[in-house]
């Protein structure tokens, strides 16, 4: 994998310096810890670049972490899928771990605060505690059982690791204040019970970590050196620092870094709304093209290296921004562009007959072929051939039978280019019984073989085609925004109120032949038409990843 250049940001800037203080000896160590309860999706893309890409700079490693803590939402599908992703984007973990792994020596660590008098069982219920937390500028209310003696909160909390109290009897807190201006510091939860099967560990354990209290432990266990966590971590790194500063860690304590999350518009990137589209069959499934789940776009044709090199050019800053999908499209697109393999495909097909195309001693239309390019942007990929007949299929777009102002396609009396092979000329046309044209026949001007006339005479329309008697019968689904609104829910709060419900159309269409030997996942350019990926599962089935206009570079000019 070529990484892209490396931006210089505030993350380095800190590594940097603490490189040069000797902070941690000169080592770096990142980690990435999604939590398996979903698929990962386009804003997880940047972490994934932030976390592994920073590492590597500095000579360090980057484990990934699952963050299983919550069994009632974790399966191992999304675990298997995460690790998919990240191998499909480039990168390689230095270890697969998970906070599970850690369930032990963090139950220790709570028993450890207990003993000192900084953790405390609450009998009391998630919205009592809630309610008792305050606000800004309001101070919270201590729970009746904050003054419990040592003993009884160890017993209390030995017989909830035993399992002796049902769901949400009772929870652990630590012991700070509750008057803190800081909201997350106000006796925050540790530990809350929870009789569920966990996907990993079994039933060995009815107690499961809260993130605030793992993410921290993990780091400092597994010997992180930088935390880099998104934005609206900002107001847990005191707790973070809190907790690593009570106990006695095996090393040195980790240093937890924020940056601002991506977010694309016309794009949501909330797992519980994702889901939801999922679950109400509103898409086909995480890995549906219109998902930005790393797997839909992955499916959709994105090049993983599109992606990274969108990440790496926005960099990490401490403001919260929404990227326009133009711009990330506008890095696909050139990706493709030097790499995509290029072949004819008709969309929407109109048949078009050469009525004075030759035939042969048995009768039957002479078949010619024409050498053409597969990626005039790179001559390493070679040419193929194309055949020709006297039937042909064009886009029915590209033919008006009433031609309006400034149509320079074809229509009736009117001479344009095939691309590659010949100048042809309209002569009529056929209808159906409702008046739609069916057939538009044409001649040909043999001395034009390549698409250019000996007199010099000009055409200001190439149009591409596909032989009918030689082409293979594709599905093509053409995708428009999931989401109408630039903001999803911008104006009523709740952004599946701006569900597109014109999001995906299929198309019946005809290619040529060679299209029928496009490899799961491959990406062509259907010429003139936009790039298509191959489905991974369903042959000759294509997802439109792309089209060919950079509307990036339009709005970057108007903008200019």
């Amino acid at each position: 994998m070529t990484e892209p250049a490396a931006a210089n940001d505030f993350i380095r800037d800190i590594i940097r310096r603490d490189n040069e203080q000797g902070t941690y000896g000169q080592r770096v160590q990142t980690r990435f810890p999604p939590e398996p309860n979903g698929y990962l999706h386009i804003g997880h893309a940047k972490a994934i670049t932030v976390d592994f890409g920073t590492a590597k700079e500095f000579g360090g490693i980057c484990n990934l972490r699952l963050d299983d803590t919550n069994p009632d939402t974790e399966e191992t599908e999304y675990v298997e899928s995460i690790l998919a992703d990240i191998a499909w984007l480039g990168y390689s973990p230095a270890q697969v771990l998970h906070a599970s792994d850690y369930f032990g020596q963090l139950y220790e660590w709570a028993e450890y605060l207990v003993n000192q008098g900084l953790a405390y069982v609450d009998d009391q219920d998630n919205e009592t505690i809630s309610a008792q937390r305050g606000g800004f500028g309001k101070p919270g209310i201590e729970s009746p059982y904050r003054d419990r003696s040592v003993a009884e909160n160890l017993d209390l909390l030995r017989r909830m690791r035993a399992g002796e109290f049902p769901d949400g009897a009772k929870v652990l807190r630590a012991r700070i204040d509750m008057d803190h201006e800081n909201m997350a510091l106000r006796d925050p939860v540790m530990y809350r019970i929870r009789h569920s099967h966990h996907f990993r560990t079994g039933d060995d354990w009815c107690l499961y970590p809260t993130y605030d209290w793992a993410h921290g432990q993990s780091d400092a266990i597994e010997g992180v050196t930088h935390s880099i966590c998104t934005l609206e971590f900002d107001t847990h790194r005191p707790l973070y620092d809190w907790y690593l500063s009570q106990l006695p860690l095996p090393g040195d304590q980790p240093k937890q870094i924020e940056f601002a999350r991506l977010e694309l518009t016309h794009t949501v990137t909330s797992k519980r709304r994702l889901a939801k589209l999922v679950a109400e069959g509103i898409v086909e499934g995480w890995d549906d093209p219109r998902m930005p789940t790393l797997s839909g776009l992955r499916r959709r044709g994105y090049p993983a290296a599109a992606i990274r090199a969108f990440c790496t050019e926005i960099g990490t800053t401490r403001t919260n921004s929404r990227q326009n999908i133009e711009a990330l499209e506008s890095f696909v697109r050139r990706e493709l562009n030097a790499t995509a393999q290029r072949r004819m495909a008709v969309l929407r097909p109109l048949r078009l007959v050469i009525d004075n195309w030759p035939v042969d001693a048995a009768g039957q239309p002479v078949v010619e072929h024409f050498e053409v390019a597969n990626n005039p942007e790179n001559a390493a990929d070679g040419t193929r051939l194309v055949a020709f007949s006297g039937e042909l299929f064009i886009e029915s777009e590209d033919f008006a039978e009433v031609p309006p102002p400034k149509f320079f396609r074809l229509s009736i009396g009117r001479e344009v280019r095939l691309r590659g092979a010949y100048l042809v000329t309209a002569t009529s046309v056929e209808h159906d019984a409702d008046g739609n044209v069916t057939t538009v026949h044409a001649t040909y001007d043999p001395a034009t073989r390549g698409g250019d006339a000996p007199d010099g005479r000009k055409v200001k329309s190439t149009m591409h085609w596909v032989s009918a008697a030689h082409a293979v019968e594709i599905q093509a689904a053409l995708y428009d925004r999931l989401f109408t609104a630039a903001v999803p829910g911008d104006a009523t709060g709740e952004p599946l109120d701006d569900l597109n419900p014109d999001s995906r159309e299929v198309l019946a269409g005809m290619a040529e032949a060679a299209l029928a030997e496009a490899a799961p996942g491959q990406v062509v350019q259907f010429e003139r038409l936009g790039y298509f990926a191959a489905d991974p599962g369903t042959p000759l089935l294509f997802h439109r990843t792309v089209g060919l206009r950079d509307e990036w570079a339009a709005i970057q000019r108007r903008q200019g």
